[in-house]
């Protein structure tokens, strides 16, 4: 059970260092944060929430909110008590919800001097380059209208999320981080934090810091349980923390039902599990590579290109040994080893019919063949991301 403790410990030096070096702040809310028993909103929940949000935005921090909880507002404002599971009366359920939820939203951060600003974000748009720094300018000019964005997964169109549950907001979160510098991101769940055995063992206790999301650390995630409101449970959010810190942002998994968790946190307690960041974090246009851009082909390679990749290299055509997908150039591809396994990602310099023909030639003979050359490389190491071997580095 989510602790309900008062009782306020000695901050620590560790999460002082993040929290004071953090000049945007992203909080995800979950669905069993923000609902009752009945899968309804709980808005003393969103409006004490909210309260601690405007505190942070007056430090003149950039606040973010990732929220769940469309589809239980929308059960709330039309009376019922258990959740549908046909696809349209979910749809119409988050899109009645969803203007509830801002209304809420938008009277409780009035209390502390803010507007709420809704944004409706689905993953297509951050696959696409353009769309990805349109939502990234829009979130910059919203905070500097004196606004708070608040998030959600777009679940009246977002079919296949909707099938189940309300929506990965974890991976979302994860992806808006990725837009920013210099970011905190605060995940809030009903549980502590990452425990070091099943959460309803009363021997099991929050690890209060990961060094690094490894395979140890993986073999602690929990199954979801079945038939929640909630979706992807622990691992979810263990992938979201892998992308926020190879973004290099520290990420705070932590109780949402903790009384005053959000002002807690940034005064340095230490609530929940801290995820340190890497030392050597993605970022600009490679971050986009790396976890939002859509795939649209792979590449096969052989052992020695492979090699070249991991060592730093770039890929040139005498490596490639096939190719699949009708990418065209400036395209993102996925580039797989001779075991199949993802080593890179990034953007392609030819399109798909035309590096079929140059495969396995060296750079010297592509004139030959296509009647130009424009480029040496396949793909460019400033234009890749390489893959590592951690299941916690997720494809957003």
């Amino acid at each position: 059970m989510p602790s309900t403790s008062q009782t306020v410990t000695a901050p620590d030096p560790q999460r002082l260092a993040a929290i004071s070096q953090a000049r945007r702040v992203i909080v995800k809310v979950g669905t069993r944060v923000l609902t009752n028993a009945n899968g309804q909103l709980d808005v003393p929940q969103l409006e004490r929430l909210s309260a601690q949000l405007c505190e942070i935005a007056d430090t003149g921090r950039q606040v973010i909110l990732v929220s769940s909880g469309a589809v239980g507002a929308g059960m709330g404002r039309l009376g019922l008590d258990s959740r549908p599971t046909g696809l349209s009366k979910l749809q119409a359920l988050a899109a009645i919800g969803q203007a509830q939820l801002i209304q809420v939203y938008e009277a409780a951060m009035a209390q502390g001097g803010y507007h709420a600003a809704l944004v409706l974000l689905t993953a297509e748009d951050l696959r696409h380059r353009t769309s990805y720094l349109n939502v990234r300018n829009a979130l910059s000019q919203i905070h500097d209208l004196g606004a708070i964005a608040v998030i959600n997964e777009n679940d009246s169109v977002a079919v296949e999320e909707l099938m189940t549950t309300f929506g990965d907001n974890d991976r979302m979160a994860a992806a808006v981080s990725g837009l920013l510098q210099e970011a905190l991101l605060i995940i809030l769940s009903d549980v502590e934090g990452l425990m070091d055995g099943p959460p309803d063992q009363p021997t099991s206790q929050v690890i209060p810091t990961v060094e690094k999301l490894d395979e140890p650390v993986w073999d602690l995630v929990q199954a979801p349980t079945a038939g929640g409101l909630s979706k992807g449970g622990m691992a979810s959010k263990l992938h979201a923390a892998a992308a926020a810190c190879a973004y290099g942002h520290p990420t705070i998994i932590a109780s949402g039902r903790c009384p005053d968790v959000l002002k807690r946190i940034c005064a340095g307690e230490p609530l929940g599990t801290l995820f340190k960041p890497v030392s050597d974090p993605l970022r600009g246009r490679r971050r986009w590579i790396g976890h939002a851009a859509a795939i649209t082909g792979r590449i096969g390679i052989d052992q020695g290109a492979a090699d070249a990749i991991v060592a730093g290299g770039s890929l040139l055509a005498i490596g490639v040994v096939g190719c699949s997908g009708l990418f065209e150039r400036g395209d993102c591809v996925e580039v797989c080893d001779p075991s199949g396994r993802t080593v890179a990602r990034g953007l392609i310099n030819y399109p798909a019919d035309e590096l079929s023909r140059i495969a396995g030639l060296p750079s010297d003979q592509i004139a030959d063949v296509l009647g130009h050359c424009p480029f040496e490389t396949v793909l460019h190491r400033d234009n890749m991301t390489i893959e590592n071997d951690d299941p916690g580095e997720p494809l957003l």
